[in-house]
């Protein structure tokens, strides 16, 4: 064993870190290079995976008199574990635990009997400590038995937690905290057993003696209060990922990792959701000014989070998106708190008698709304209940939740609220409860619906971090650091990876060019044909209105929707034999003889404002229409492709619907068809549904109506890896619906959805370009053939064709050639670092919006299309 007289260094690890043989063997290699550098160690750890979860069953097991072998079972998990560590002794030594951990149950199921089923909290906590008695049992073992010397010590010896006068019973013995100054009597006990020590996390003792816990994730503030009573040299924080990220990688794989943090800005982050932190544990190496470091277990030598006092710089930013769910609001209504002193005094002390800790605060002149975070109060619904009865003569109380609390965290956040706007717009659509701008600057909080909260967090994070360069702060993204490789067969590839001799081939000729696959195309409308409770398919011709497309489209038996006359008169002369009827025009603000002129037509025709109707009746004497409604909410992407709600031109409001009914009338005009289309790039199934529903509310005042057209925007999947819109999910929902309202046909106008993986832009390499940190390839054409990227922050994956087989390197920004600084067509794209003039490369999902929205901006050409 390495002597040592060094600073203590503490070590903590997650439950997931402790289960395995691997780990232990990373833990191994960790506690020696610690020793070797001279430090002692301290080793704090929590539960095996699972296994707290296990004994809050087991109690609950115990209340209700039904224990049937849960203890077994947990002592079996332990012996397995034991048995792959090669620990022969672990029966012995985990008996005297597992025996306590059986009298406790016992005692549990005696007391339940007179009790009616409560469980006595001194109990609960003596039965919950059983896992973390456990486990550093088997780890103290496996570390002797790789020759160090560790001494396992009991946590309850060293932490005492501190009487709270208003915490009630259940806060004091299962959220207890502790006292963590400086402490000679525990430096010197700690110092008496040698270099490497081995305790427990989440577990303390209070004066008499009882075990008390620290609250779920507490292992992290055993850990926290360790370190500063040891006055360590630093605090590390081993768990399953390599740091703090910016949201959470798990849901958002392109969440970058967090390399530098302030102690403030880690704790806005832990306390807004994070799960790699426990929020309580900041506090004590803060006020001692110890380093805190986060790394992975399973990856030792992988650079993690370093938090610290000192900024590395201080540039306002959003560091992170982040999400809290099952939060609990709490709002207060009296006309009378006007300027009365006091109100909020007398309001609080309630809560500080609940034993209830309030987080957010929202007030108003008649109105204050607060919100109780789970992890910081131990309450159920009779606390709720009593909370409110005893506001009663206060204010009127009531509860709202479950909510969800979206977090923008940085650094000072109010400089740059005017960068915020179009991430603020994703809210539109968003039922908001309340609203909070940190008094520090450090975070803008916005709660939710509880079901909301992941998706803005995915959408905020891509606006606002997904594409920021890697520097101080922002490391590589989830995807970067774990990108699974994965073998896939050719015919699982995607079809540009499939036929790349083929692209690379028709490259030589053109500098720039999108080619489109025709069998991608069929596919799509195939599976978009599949959708059994749709009645018909109409290609959304605006998204590519290349003739060879259209005639795939109208093989594959989908119909046409038009937006302008010169579409019509396109699809016409690419298809002579497409009847009128397959034809539907949606013009918006079109001048009165595009109406009279595609009425002559004979195509179906919509209207989406009042004017035509009200101003030029007679247009639309005795034919049939359909209306296009504004269902009140815009779904996407981007603002600029939500195409409902008060800020979009598109759509006749709600609210004027019976004034519509009425102009209808007047002008003898039969409405055989509702209309609504809410945005593009939609991925939730209840799109659809919920603008369907809209549109049948409304067939009582229209009872000429047939069909209802529930509009295209079908999400795809923009990333390698990614998830688009679940087809079969869609038709289920929609065929519920249909089975309510047999009557109705339904109606989907999809253009992206059809064509936008069918293609590819093939541009070459120009030249590249280094500026300090950061890197530039120029290709040979930019936003003139594709402005998606500038106009909509559109992301679409981008691969060095030419060099597909070698490695990703430095991140590099891919640029065009027209004089715009927004003439970038990627940031931060992981190019090969060989990429050299004359390269090919591919942007993809390129085959919607890219030619049609094409430009000669700068008297460039665009590039120019084919079919494959």
């Amino acid at each position: 064993m390495l002597a040592s007289a060094g600073p203590w260094v503490v070590l903590k690890f997650g439950g997931t870190s402790v289960s395995s043989r691997s780990n232990w063997l990373s833990i191994v290699a960790t506690v020696r290079a610690r020793l070797v550098a001279g430090d002692r160690v301290l080793i704090v750890h929590s539960a095996l995976s699972g296994v707290t979860d296990r004994l809050e069953k087991l109690i609950t097991l115990a209340s209700v008199g039904e224990q049937s072998g849960g203890l077994a079972e947990l002592e079996s998990r332990h012996l397995t574990l034991a048995r792959e560590l090669a620990i022969d002794s672990a029966a012995a030594a985990l008996a005297p635990c597992l025996a306590e951990l059986a009298q406790t149950l016992a005692q549990i199921e005696r007391d339940s009997r007179t009790s009616g089923g409560y469980v006595n909290e001194r109990l609960r906590a003596k039965a919950m400590a059983a896992g973390e008695l456990l486990s550093t049992t088997l780890g103290s073992a496996f570390l002797q038995a790789q020759g160090l010397s560790a001494r396992w010590v009991d946590a309850r010896e060293l932490l005492r937690a501190e009487a709270r006068s208003a915490a009630s019973e259940r806060a004091e013995y299962l959220s207890a905290t502790c006292d963590f100054r400086p402490s000679a009597t525990v430096q010197s006990q700690l110092a008496a057993l040698g270099p490497l020590v081995i305790t427990q996390g989440f577990i303390a003792s209070d004066a008499r003696g009882d075990t008390v816990l620290l609250g779920r994730g507490g292992s992290d503030t055993s850990a926290a209060y360790f370190a500063a009573l040891l006055e360590a040299r630093q605090l590390e924080i081993w768990t399953d990922v390599p740091g703090m990220f910016s949201a959470n990688p798990r849901s958002t794989p392109s969440a970058r990792q967090l390399l530098e943090l302030t102690y403030d800005e880690a704790q806005e982050i832990a306390t807004a959701g994070a799960k790699v932190l426990h929020p309580r544990c900041l506090l004590p190496v803060r006020q001692y000014s110890i380093p805190l470091f986060v790394f992975a277990t399973q990856s030792p030598l992988m650079q993690g989070t370093r938090i610290s006092a000192a900024p590395v710089n201080e540039h306002a930013a959003v560091k992170a998106v982040c999400v809290k769910k099952g939060i609990t609001l709490v709002t207060l209504d009296s006309p009378g708190m006007w300027h009365q002193v006091g109100f909020l005094a007398d309001a609080f002390a309630i809560f500080k008698q609940h034993g209830l800790s309030i987080d957010l605060v929202s007030t108003s002149e008649t109105n204050v709304t607060v919100s109780l975070d789970p992890q910081a109060n131990a309450f159920d619904g009779t606390v709720l209940e009593r909370l409110l009865a005893d506001l009663s003569p206060l204010c009127g109380a009531r509860v709202i939740g479950p909510c969800a609390s979206v977090s923008l965290v940085g650094r000072n956040i109010r400089a740059i609220l005017h960068q915020l706007g179009h991430a603020l717009e994703l809210f539109a659509e968003q039922r908001i409860y309340l609203v909070s701008q940190a008094a520090n600057d450090l975070n803008l909080t916005f709660v939710v619906d509880e079901d909301q909260g992941d998706r803005l967090v995915e959408e905020l994070h891509d606006l606002l971090i997904g594409s920021v360069r890697t520097g101080d702060v922002l490391g590589p993204t989830w995807e970067q650091l774990f990108a699974p490789t994965r073998v896939v067969s050719a015919q699982q590839l995607p079809w540009w990876q499939q036929k790349r001799e083929q692209l690379l081939e028709i490259a030589q000729a053109q500098d720039a060019l999108y080619v489109y696959d025709s069998a991608t195309v069929l596919e799509r409308c195939r599976q978009l044909r599949s959708l059994t409770a749709v009645s018909r398919v109409l290609y959304a011709m605006k998204a590519n209105p290349h003739p060879e497309l259209l005639r795939l489209a109208h093989q594959a038996g989908l119909s046409i929707e038009c937006v302008s006359r010169g579409e019509i008169e396109r699809a016409r002369a690419t298809l002579p034999k497409l009847a009128p009827a397959s034809i539907l025009f949606t013009p918006n603000f079109a001048a009165r003889e595009e109406y009279v002129w595609a009425l002559a037509q004979q195509v179906n025709v919509t209207l989406d404002n009042l004017h035509p109707l009200e101003q030029w009746p007679e247009v639309f004497a005795g034919k049939e229409i359909f209306l296009r409604i504004d269902p009140g909410s815009g779904r996407g992407h981007h603002v600029h492709v939500r195409t409902g709600g008060t800020r979009s031109k598109f759509g006749i409001a709600l609210e004027q619907i019976e004034r519509c009914a009425a102009a209808v009338a007047r002008s003898g005009a039969r409405v055989i068809g509702l209309h609504a289309h809410t945005g593009s790039g939609i991925l939730e199934i209840g799109n659809w549904v919920e603008t369907a529903e809209v549109l049948a509310g409304l067939v009582n005042l229209f009872p000429t109506v047939r069909v209802l057209d529930i509009g295209g925007g079908l999400g795809i999947a923009d990333r390698s890896g990614g998830n688009g819109l679940d087809l079969l999910a869609l038709d289920t929902a929609l065929t519920a619906f249909r089975a309510r309202f047999p009557a109705l046909e339904l109606w989907i106008e999809p253009g992206r959805f059809v064509v936008a993986e069918a293609g590819v832009l093939l541009a070459r390499v120009t030249q590249l370009k280094t500026k300090g940190s950061n890197g530039y390839v120029g290709i040979a054409t930019g936003m003139n053939s594709l402005i998606r990227p500038a106009l909509y922050g559109a992301h679409h994956e981008i691969v060095n064709l030419s060099r597909i087989d070698e490695p990703s390197g430095h991140p590099v920004d891919v640029v065009g050639p027209i004089c715009e600084s927004g003439d970038v067509l990627g940031h931060d794209r992981p190019l090969p670092d060989s990429t050299a003039e004359g390269d090919v490369l591919l942007i993809a999902t390129a085959g919607a919006y890219g030619a049609s929205m094409a430009s000669h901006y700068n008297l460039r050409e665009p590039a120019a299309e084919c079919v494959i």
